[in-house]
């Protein structure tokens, strides 16, 4: 091909509907509109399969079509050649489209019509432009590549968790011009995401929590690929908070623990990218913005290839964290006066490891579990000095799996307690070490 796919992948963005023509087995010609084309690699682009109509009967029986695309900036047409191979109605590239045509479908008021049965992925043989009058190509609002270079250099700098994921919504925000930002990573077994930093929000939101398949972000996890929504849509919202109490207790029930996720009420352009590390996700980078359109195929790219990079971070600060020292902590830190006044009950409850400081909640899952045992060798020994990896070999926190990011549950962990002004911080000594330090008297109550 003389004109390259991934050359006119602005015309693929679905603002100006494609025409596509097929033919019958004896010769009849049928010309439709098309709701979406979308690309798929250098060599094939997928088409919105929703009705059984004229041109779904075509090209069963005759493969050859002819489809125009015309990009939305330049007004430029480009003839396409090519050949119907299948329909996929599962995996990747369905549930992209699918999120895709749920924003065209809200955009034009046609969200009971717009359904997605199957994804039609054609073979492009021959690229064309069509003759014509076009505008020139406008300039484009920022450099993506030197953004993405001037990001990974700041990236591959970070020492530390804390300071990587700080780092990357920074970059987002100063390098990408995205102002709303968060990081999510994977709780195992995963089944969920939790948010662990955030970005351009009143409210951070860390901890706050996603099912797997929910929503952007839930769906871009399971799928393992990027979701990119361009216009407002209902049908791909996300709740703000996941409400879960402890069974069989009436208190903790009663009480709230819930944390809002971070976001904006009506996004008009969404973007989220799941952070690979080998074949597995470890998390999510999602972007959102009060803009149609914000977010184009070259942004995808460019925040897929962050990703790579932050995956590939997170797994090695975690090894370099777990692995930093052999030793285990001391077992007994020189005694510091225990401090005086009214203990401040701290509950726990086993059913899914929720702890609360008073009435309040904290946190749960695997951070939780963590923070009540520390708290619990604190109170029986006088411990306030840990390590990573004796965590990691403590049957009591049953952590998940070995490629689970205690890191992160450390660090989750840490700034729940600054956000929610308690009188206990975890305090970084080292690699793969830690301090608790606590500034009041406490009861542990098992609940």
């Amino acid at each position: 091909m003389t004109i390259q796919l991934d050359a006119i992948r602005g015309c693929l963005e679905g603002v100006i509907p494609g025409t596509l023509a097929t033919a019958s087995a004896d010769g009849m010609p049928n010309v439709a509109y098309l709701s979406q084309v979308q690309f798929v690699d250098s060599g094939h682009v997928a088409m919105s399969y929703q009705f059984f109509n004229k041109t779904r009967q075509n090209i069963l029986v005759n493969p050859h079509a002819t489809l125009v695309v015309t990009h939305p900036a330049t007004a430029s047409q480009y003839r396409l050649t090519i050949e119907y191979l299948r329909t996929e109605t599962s995996g990747p590239l369905f549930e992209s489209m699918k999120a895709k045509l749920a924003g065209i479908a809200s955009q034009t008021g046609m969200t009971g019509v717009f359904r997605l049965l199957g994804a039609d992925v054609f073979r492009v043989h021959d690229i064309q432009q069509v003759p014509g009058e076009s505008m020139p190509m406008p300039p484009p609002p920022r450099n993506l590549l030197s953004a993405l270079r001037n990001a990974s250099a700041r990236v591959s700098a970070c020492a530390d968790l804390d300071g990587l994921l700080s780092e990357t919504l920074a970059c987002l925000q100063q390098q990408f011009g995205i102002d709303h930002t968060m990081i999510l990573m994977l709780d195992q077994p995963g089944e969920r995401l939790y948010t662990v930093a955030s970005r351009g929000y009143e409210t951070s939101g860390i901890g706050s929590e996603i099912p797997m398949g929910q929503g952007v972000i839930g769906v871009a996890a399971r799928e393992c690929v990027p979701i990119r929504i361009s216009h407002m849509t209902t049908e791909y919202a996300y709740s703000r908070a996941i409400r879960e109490s402890a069974e069989g207790s009436a208190w903790a029930s009663a009480l709230e623990i819930e944390i809002p996720l971070p976001g904006l009420a009506e996004p008009r352009s969404q973007l989220a990218v799941p952070i690979m590390a080998g074949q597995g996700t470890v998390g999510v980078i999602y972007v959102e913005s009060l803009q149609d359109l914000r977010f184009t195929y070259d942004d995808e790219d460019a925040l897929v290839s962050l990703a790579c990079q932050l995956g590939m971070s997170i797994t090695h600060l975690q090894s370099v964290a777990d692995c930093a020292d052999e030793t285990p902590a001391p077992a007994l830190s020189r005694a510091a006066p225990r401090p005086n006044g009214k203990p401040l009950p701290v509950r726990h409850f086993a059913g899914n490891d929720s702890v609360f400081l008073g009435d309040d909640y904290l946190i749960k899952g695997v951070a939780g579990s963590i923070f009540w045992n520390l708290l619990r060798d604190y109170a029986d020994k006088g411990r306030t000095e840990f390590t990573n990896r004796e965590l990691r070999l403590d049957s009591r926190i049953r952590l998940p799996d070995v490629s689970d990011n205690l890191e992160a549950r450390l660090l989750l962990l840490g700034k729940r307690l600054v956000e929610r002004d308690a009188a206990m911080r975890i305090e970084k000594t080292g690699r793969g070490r830690f301090r608790l330090r606590v500034d009041c008297p406490i009861s542990l109550l098992q609940e």
